[in-house]
């Protein structure tokens, strides 16, 4: 069976993205990127997605003032016309909708910097640091409607280290999150593939 048709979505730099495009390069990889979808003009992933020879496309939120129902309207359409299998939110920083997240059930998939179901939302690190946990890290899951709150694909653990800040934190857990989300992803995309077998 081919590889899944894979969208990666981003709103920065894309350090995640590129951890998946290179691991997407494996010959028996199970998906492979075919657009790099971002909401800001300036996320720097762009540039790297077009450098990796991978089509991409941006879809500025702020022009459609508050209108989110468009501005997903306009996304779900993109996707749609370039045959997405598989959605990868990597530092994707929009809440979406219910209308995108049922569109897309089962097909997306995110990358969260916590043990959920601990910490959804933002400020994982300082909360973990504030709660005195001596095990931090980060969560690939499937979306549901719930921030954060779909099943989890795998997780990945690293230590909270005595003299840790949010910062410091902050980094070891991406340094994690490029190795896990990968890994996930080929989970993920491997659970479709074996559904699409048996339909």
């Amino acid at each position: 069976m081919s590889p899944l048709r894979l969208a990666i979505l981003i709103s920065g730099r894309g350090s995640n993205m590129q951890a998946l495009i290179k691991a997407c390069k494996r010959p028996d990889f199970p998906a492979r990127p075919v657009l790099v979808l971002a909401n800001r003009p300036d996320a720097g992933g762009l540039d790297l997605a077009r450098l990796a020879g991978i089509e991409t496309a941006l879809i500025d939120h702020r022009t459609y003032k508050g209108d989110r129902a468009a501005f997903e309207a306009d996304m779900h359409t993109l996707l749609e016309a370039r045959s997405v299998d598989l959605i990868a939110l990597a530092g994707f920083m929009r809440i979406l909708t219910p209308f995108f997240v049922e569109k897309w059930q089962g097909r997306m998939i995110n990358i969260h910097p916590s043990l959920l179901p601990r910490y959804p939302g933002l400020n994982t690190h300082e909360r973990a640091l504030a709660a005195g946990d001596r095990v931090a890290g980060c969560t690939v899951h499937w979306v549901s409607e719930g921030v954060d709150e779909g099943d989890i694909v795998l997780q990945g653990q690293v230590p909270v280290l005595p003299d840790d800040t949010a910062e410091s934190l902050q980094n070891r857990v991406l340094q994690a999150e490029h190795e896990l989300y990968p890994a996930a992803l080929e989970k993920a995309a491997q659970q479709i593939l074996s559904q699409k077998a048996e339909d």
